[in-house]
């Protein structure tokens, strides 16, 4: 489906640019209501400029001259990520404020049941939405690993690593490239893995490690299945051919 912001191929920089004065404004409440020292300040800067770039290139890509009702949703989850990162960032060797990180990663999660919503019900459903929802909950989910990681320890970061390993055999395995088909099972685990992160980071320590692990088996679980039925195709067509 073609939209009227995907027909019209002026690119205007301040559509992204604004992220990083509201990445700015949110660290500025941060340092204000919690307290955020220079990791964190230099982390959410750094974020925020990144989102900026990364997102006008994206955009200049797909000849996007504005973001879609639905993109803002998802740009709102990015900045309120980019609060999550910097927190983290800020208490790699301490505990982390949760009473900041907490309301900051648990809108950020909701919100994502949100944008796909907005997406349909304004018809402007794009490959570019798509690619930055899915890059915003990656990130957000490594940074919820490596948070809790501080605390079950560090194989932990596996679950926010496992995308990122995944997307790096693709180019080494094309085949893991196919198009996979939809399935509720691979959407639900995924959704769970942000909330079982924010659920361990407030439970004690026997009851965080097991939550987490959990997440991690059912992550695991559904990776697993899709790289079998990736093989079984690509089986497939090696016979046909």
């Amino acid at each position: 489906m073609i939209t009227r912001a995907q027909q019209n191929p002026v690119y205007t920089p301040g559509v992204p640019a604004a992220g990083l004065t509201a990445q700015i404004l949110l660290l500025a409440v941060l340092g204000a209501g919690v307290g955020l020292g220079t990791a964190g300040w230099l982390t959410g800067a750094f974020y925020g400029l990144a989102l900026v770039l990364l997102l006008g290139s994206a955009m200049r890509h797909a000849r996007r001259a504005t973001l879609s009702p639905a993109d803002h949703v998802t740009f709102a989850r990015a900045v309120l990520a980019g609060g999550v990162t910097a927190l983290v960032a800020d208490h790699l060797g301490t505990p982390a404020p949760l009473a900041a990180l907490v309301p900051l990663a648990s809108v950020a999660l909701a919100l994502d049941a949100v944008d796909g919503k907005v997406a349909r019900r304004t018809g402007t459903v794009s490959k570019l939405g798509a690619r930055f929802d899915m890059e915003v909950d990656a990130f957000l989910i490594l940074t919820l690993s490596v948070h809790i990681s501080l605390t079950v320890g560090l194989w932990a970061l596996a679950i926010g690593a496992m995308r990122y390993v995944f997307v790096a055999a693709a180019w080494l395995a094309p085949w893991l490239r196919a198009e996979l088909p939809g399935s509720i099972a691979r959407k639900t685990v995924a959704a769970l893995q942000g909330v079982a992160l924010v659920v361990a980071s407030v439970c004690p320590l026997p009851a965080a490690v097991a939550v987490t692990a959990l997440a991690l088996a059912a992550l695991a679980w559904s990776f697993g299945r899709d790289v079998r039925w990736l093989n079984r195709e690509r089986a497939r067509a090696g016979t046909r051919n």
